[in-house]
């Protein structure tokens, strides 16, 4: 591919999916990354590129791991809330969690397993605590919108949380946020995050 259209390509994935570029410029050139419930292999195929990366993926949806064959991409099929007994200890140096965390049943176990199978953990999640998800809530809706894109009734998001409430969370479960991240669109938000951001990105370790 050449390399003018590989950047167009990267740029396109960023617009998309604006916490792909949060979480590459995490990540150190080289190393070695477990992207968890992967989908397609987008973001993979994204670190792979712009960091050289060796990533792994794990997702269960077959459709999206023919995708992962089809992107080059390597992939486990396996259930996420089964944990990830295949894997050892510090065997990668992150474990990406990228818009999954909401839809998952077993918050503290992944959270638990993606510290021990690597060094740092990231996740991205919609923030709940967005202004007009409050104004949906406060109009007696829930919330519907390019982030939280389901209605009530078929939604996979059953742990929609804010930022304060993950970050609460952290402090309760032994991980030590190491950076934040809150964006809407492309845009990083820095000002009252917690009612202005639409998407949070944290990037987390292991308290010592």
């Amino acid at each position: 591919m050449p390399i003018d259209h590989k950047i167009d390509t990267m740029t396109s994935f960023a617009r998309i999916r604006p916490d792909f570029a949060a979480i590459a410029s995490w990540i150190r050139p080289g190393t070695k990354v477990l992207d968890l419930g992967c989908g397609d292999g987008s973001l993979l195929c994204f670190l792979r590129n712009m960091r050289q990366v060796h990533g792994y993926g794990v997702e269960i949806d077959d459709e999206n791991i023919l995708a992962c064959f089809n992107n080059g991409v390597n992939v486990i099929q396996s259930d996420l809330e089964a944990g990830l007994q295949s894997f050892e200890s510090d065997s990668f140096d992150y474990v990406v969690l990228s818009q999954t965390l909401q839809a998952v049943r077993h918050t503290k176990e992944i959270i638990r397993e993606m510290l021990r199978v690597s060094r740092e953990g990231i996740v991205s999640f919609p923030n709940f605590g967005y202004w007009k998800n409050r104004l949906q809530i406060m109009a007696g809706r829930m919330p519907v919108s390019e982030a939280l894109p389901y209605q009530w009734y078929d939604t996979p998001n059953i742990h929609n949380c804010t930022l304060g409430d993950f970050e609460a969370f952290c402090g309760q479960h032994s991980a030590r946020i190491l950076e934040r991240r809150v964006m809407s669109g492309e845009r990083q938000v820095a000002f009252l995050p917690n009612l202005l951001g639409v998407l949070a990105v944290y990037r987390f370790e292991r308290r010592r």
